[in-house]
């Protein structure tokens, strides 16, 4: 097979074909966010929307084009579909509403199996071609350059190989630039897209691209075998947003291509940027970056097992496939009864302190009797860290901050007329500060919100940069889930001052308890 080359272009498709995952909606402020972010990390072309298919990404091309998005490393692209049977190419309004976007590049989705210009577009096949042909002829003949999605590709060509061909020659016989070969159901395996993606390429004469989902789990895999097969254009999504199970996840590609293939995608400093960007992303799509998601996922660099992280303090490449600093990300410690002395070690050193091997093996031994009761310090490195003070006596009793006495929540409700914000939960609590008893009351939506108000009261003044402080998830999972209303609960709370998170956890078979201790 050809081997992969420089010049490969990356095609983020996230803020048209993201958008269809369930749950994500962007606002045009926020569609221009992530073009920029997009951008950033050196893609080829960003992928818009559908200009005059809906206002939002009308509006969104307009702003673009009267300024309010500048690219400076990729070129934005309108995304639309071939003309209607019914209309000449030069009448179609939805042609029309691609030339007014104002792009010099335009990306058309055609018909290229059978079977759906028999069933679902209902038009002959011949016309189909006319289609295809006369959309690209027209746009070119005004200028624009044009990529042709050949959609349903892969199906098309296992079931009526004569006819998805002709389409993908019709379109680049007719002015596109480059064909992109499309799995839109998602199931195209591995074995079958090296050899249609090889026999493309030498039969087109145009570039050829590629656009794969994931329902068969392999869009990031067929991606790399086309693109081994010849291919020069791949196209995904940031974090692998998309219907059903997603689109190829561009991040992963990128990293694959640029790190293991050593492809000259973009700049080393564009690189160490995908983390920040994949969770930037994420949190303006109202989504998670999946925690075990190549290259920037929260686990894609922990190691939990003693033997790896005694390894890795000899040398940190012995379990790690890449450098996490060469995309933002970085290697974590995972602390359970799994560990051994190095995680403690180490997890010790991540923190700035310096355990000796008899103050490991206290941390150790009691990390091991409090997981057997249900704490976890998998994902609470503040509580762990906590917890290493105290037994390692860095953080003796007499130099604690605070010491919880006791406290009493009053809960009301039942008639379903409580209003959010309102304060149906209030709490008193007495806490000993500096050798002063300290009391202080609130109210909440709940009984943990009120517990927070009325610490904030009693230590009121004590600590100013709790002002800055507050809760930023709140996660219950019950231990027990045979024990009924009387299981044990675990409570991890994530905390922030809007430049650093940490997480705290806390266990007790009363939640309001569990909260207290991961909020304390």
């Amino acid at each position: 097979m050809p081997a992969a080359r420089p010049g490969l272009d990356l095609y983020d498709t996230t803020l048209r074909d993201g958008t269809q995952r369930e749950g994500v909606s962007l606002s045009v402020e926020d569609k221009l966010r992530v073009a920029r972010r997009m951008d950033e990390l050196g893609v080829a072309y960003i992928e818009g929307g559908w200009p005059g298919a809906n206002p939002k990404d009308t509006e969104f091309f307009a702003r673009a084009a009267d300024g309010e998005l500048k690219l400076d490393n990729a070129a934005l692209v309108a995304f639309g579909m071939t003309r209607s049977a019914k209309y000449r190419a030069e009448d179609d309004p939805l042609l029309g509403g691609l030339v007014d976007a104002r792009t010099d590049v335009i990306c058309l989705v055609g018909k290229s199996w059978g079977y759906h210009v028999d069933e679902a577009l209902g038009v002959p096949r011949e016309e189909n071609l006319a289609m295809v042909a006369d959309s690209i002829t027209h746009l070119r003949e005004l200028g624009k350059r044009v990529f042709f999605d050949a959609e349903h590709f892969f199906d098309g060509y296992t079931r009526d190989r004569a006819y998805a061909r002709e389409v993908a020659l019709t379109a680049a016989e007719a002015g596109a630039e480059c064909v992109v070969l499309c799995d839109t159901n998602g199931g195209a395996m591995p074995w079958d897209v090296t050899e249609i993606v090889h026999g493309l390429v030498g039969e087109l004469p145009c570039d050829v691209g590629l656009h794969f989902h994931d329902d068969g789990g392999c869009a990031v895999a067929n991606s790399l075998l086309g693109i081994e097969a010849g291919a020069v254009h791949v196209q995904g999504t940031a974090n692998g947003l998309g219907e059903r199970c997603g689109n190829a996840n561009l991040f992963t590609i990128m990293a694959d291509l640029q790190l293991k293939r050593k492809v000259p995608l973009v700049a080393p400093e564009q690189l160490e940027r995908l983390t920040e960007v994949s969770y930037t992303i994420a949190e303006l799509c109202n989504q998670t970056t999946p925690s075990v998601q190549p290259y920037v996922g929260h686990t894609a660099f922990a190691h939990k097992a003693g033997i790896h992280a005694s390894a890795l303090a000899k040398a940190p490449d012995m379990y790690n496939h890449i450098d996490p600093d060469e995309v933002g990300n970085h290697q974590r410690l995972v602390v359970s009864e799994l560990a051994g002395r190095a995680n403690i070690k180490l997890k010790a050193v991540e923190f700035g302190l310096e355990v000796d091997d008899r103050q490991a093996a206290a941390v150790l031994e009691e990390v091991k009797r409090r997981e057997s009761l249900g704490w976890s310090y998998e994902a609470a490195d503040a509580s762990f860290e906590l917890l290493l003070r105290r037994v390692t006596e860095l953080l003796p009793e007499d130099a604690e901050p605070f010491h919880s006495q006791h406290y009493r929540v009053n809960v009301s409700g039942g008639d379903g007329e409580a209003v959010p914000g309102d304060g149906p939960a209030e709490a008193i609590l007495a806490v000993e500060v500096g050798g002063v008893r300290k009391l202080g009351a609130g109210e909440g939506n709940g009984p943990v919100d009120a517990l927070d108000h009325a610490f904030r009261n009693a230590v009121n003044g004590t600590w100013p940069q709790l002002d800055t402080v507050h809760l930023s998830d709140y996660k219950v999972r019950i231990l027990e889930a045979t024990a009924g209303t009387d299981a044990i609960t675990r409570v991890l709370v994530r905390s922030t001052d809007g430049t650093t998170s940490w997480d705290t956890v806390g266990v007790h078979p009363n939640v309001v308890e569990a909260s207290w201790l991961a909020l304390s």
